[in-house]
């Protein structure tokens, strides 16, 4: 699931988010869940209400997800508590390292509910992410 902005890529400062369009983005993480025997379905808003509606509708649709809300992460609480009614394992991933960037991009307030978070690994980081989803899927 893609959130705010990640439509934008390719227009979006390519310091912090590489030179990839969001549709090469999503042919990588699809190659990517290919190589890991994975299947894939893909979700990008710009809208909140959108973003944990569809979290609404995982239960049953998904084994786990794989999430970039973007800026939401740092303060969305209605997506926190969309993906705790998801009650699916869950891995967060950021293409920058919000660490390394400005203070309110560190705080994550989905972080607890996830089994881990990537960032600052660009697209690598969604195979990293699918890793781990896999390895919880397994146990």
């Amino acid at each position: 699931m893609h959130g705010v902005n990640l439509d934008q890529l390719g227009r979006r400062d390519p310091v912090h988010y590489g030179t990839l369009s969001f549709d090469e983005l999503e042919l990588r993480i699809s190659n990517f869940s290919h190589e890991l025997g994975l299947e894939v379905r893909f979700f990008q808003s710009n809208h909140e209400g959108e973003f944990v509606e569809h979290l609404h509708r995982l239960q049953g649709l998904a084994d786990g997800v794989v999430l970039n809300p973007g800026a939401w992460t740092h303060y969305s609480y209605a997506i926190r508590d969309a993906l705790e009614l998801a009650a699916l394992p869950a891995v967060e991933v950021h293409l920058s390292d919000v660490k390394g960037r400005e203070e309110w991009r560190a705080l994550s307030v989905i972080g607890d509910l996830c089994l881990e978070r990537v960032a600052g690994k660009g697209p690598e980081g969604y195979r990293d992410a699918l890793e781990r989803l896999r390895a919880e899927l397994a146990r």
